[in-house]
Formats: structure tokens, sequence, C-alpha cells
């Protein structure tokens, strides 16, 4: 009986190995492998990209606070220039 199984299981391998050759000699599937291959390239393109955009997503996040922040704030009113008051012109005596 376990002779007979692993006649069986050699057996499945064997055509497995067949059917796996077969499909790597066909072109479309080095044309599928070559596609799957450049997709893959893609997606960490973009899952850097995406890290990148939470950097930037943060800091408006930041710049709206603040913004916010500096809106409730009611305007400082200048301080108002104060002029020393005008001497009188000193009389020339003769």
């Amino acid at each position: 009986m376990a002779r007979t199984q692993t006649d069986l299981i050699s057996r499945l391998v064997d055509k497995g190995e067949e059917a796996l050759a077969r499909v790597a000699d066909a072109p479309a599937a080095a044309r599928l492998l070559d596609s799957v291959t450049q997709l893959r390239t893609r997606v960490d393109d973009l899952q850097k990209r995406v890290r990148g955009l939470d950097v930037l997503e943060k800091r408006v996040a930041d710049l709206e606070r603040k913004v916010e922040r500096l809106s409730k704030k009611p305007p400082a009113k200048p301080a108002a220039a104060r002029k020393a008051p005008a001497k009188p012109a000193a009389k020339k005596t003769p």
C-alpha cells in the first residue's frame, strides 16, 4: 500500500514538473511573467510615493491648525507712534 502511494505521488510530481516546463516554454507565459514583474515594480514605486504623501499631509494639517489658531486671535492693534510735543522755538535775546 505504501509503495502504491509513493508511486502515485511520484507520478503526480513528474506530471506537475512536465506541466510547469511546458508553461515556462510558452511565449505567452514569458510575457505574463514580465508583466507581473513590471507590475510589482510599479506598485513598489507607488508605495514610496504614498509614504511621501503622508508626510506632506501631516505638514498641511499642522499648517491648517496654525492658520485656524491665528485666525481666531483678534488682530493686534499697532501701537500709535507717539510724538513728543513740539517745543516752542527759543527766543533770541538781543
